[in-house]
């Protein structure tokens, strides 16, 4: 899950803009501009939920009441302000960006693909949003069973319909900013397949315009999961970009201590 994290905080300072001359193979990963973003709100909300036994709706309302601004989408911020509100039919990416740790946690396929579908359909009910969410756990589950990168994309292709034959440096002349599952998945996992370890995974990200926070949350969870590590130390970095101290001097350590739970 820790990949998850961090590539959302790598990918934040790039989301909507980079500087001149931006060199995605020298940029650095982390920096004092890098932050949390809901990605890695609702990433933590789910392993809250599991842990926890609740349902996943009631996960995500209450980390998205405690941190409202986190940058959620407009659609999700009503849902969670309203305590009573229903799935509000969305294939946007929110709901494959929180599901990497399902593919951690379950023992069995069926186990992830059954979960993922649940902590979809509380607010990503559409077909495209619950595809999403099933396809990330799954790839996470995939790898951390062994199954190699050619095994992973057959799997991807002929369960999910995702192409994943048309390379990054194709798409990248034509790449734009898409907040959708179908948008966002196919490529979160393309940028994965042609990384040779978590970092170059992130730098794949960086690469091509995209959603580069959310991108970078499903990618690094499916390549950390993969390799093993990210080469980083990742104990520190959550400490650095999810501690915060608020402006009456009170440190907030939640998300922390639930990330490295």
């Amino acid at each position: 899950m820790n990949g998850s994290i961090l590539g959302d905080i790598a990918g934040s300072r790039f989301e909507f803009s980079r500087p001149q001359n931006f060199n995605f193979r020298k940029v650095a990963l982390f920096a004092d501009d890098c932050f949390y973003t809901d990605d890695t709100v609702m990433t933590i909300a789910t392993k809250y939920a599991i842990y926890n036994q609740m349902p996943y709706s009631a996960a995500y309302a209450s980390f998205g009441r405690k941190y409202p601004f986190a940058g959620y989408g407009t659609m999700f911020k009503k849902w969670f302000e309203n305590h009573n509100s229903k799935a509000y039919n969305s294939y946007g990416n929110g709901a494959a960006m929180r599901a990497g740790f399902i593919g951690e946690h379950f023992s069995t396929l069926d186990q992830v693909q059954s979960e993922a579908e649940k902590s979809a359909m509380c607010t990503h009910n559409h077909p495209e949003g619950v595809k999403g969410a099933v396809a990330t756990a799954s790839c996470v589950f995939l790898c951390r069973q062994g199954f190699s990168k050619k095994e992973i994309k057959k799997y991807v292709e002929k369960k999910f319909g995702y192409n994943l034959h048309r390379s990054l440096k194709t798409r990248r002349p034509f790449a734009k900013f898409d907040i959708t599952c179908q948008g966002t998945v196919p490529l979160a996992i393309l940028c994965f397949l042609e990384s040779n370890d978590w970092e170059d995974c992130i730098r794949n990200v960086f690469s091509i315009r995209c959603d580069t926070d959310t991108v970078g949350c499903i990618a690094g969870g499916i390549a950390e999961a993969y390799y093993g590590e990210t080469g980083f130390d990742e104990k520190l970095l959550l400490k650095k970009y999810l501690i915060k101290t608020n402006n009456f001097g009170n440190r907030d350590t939640y998300l922390y201590e639930w990330a490295i739970r």
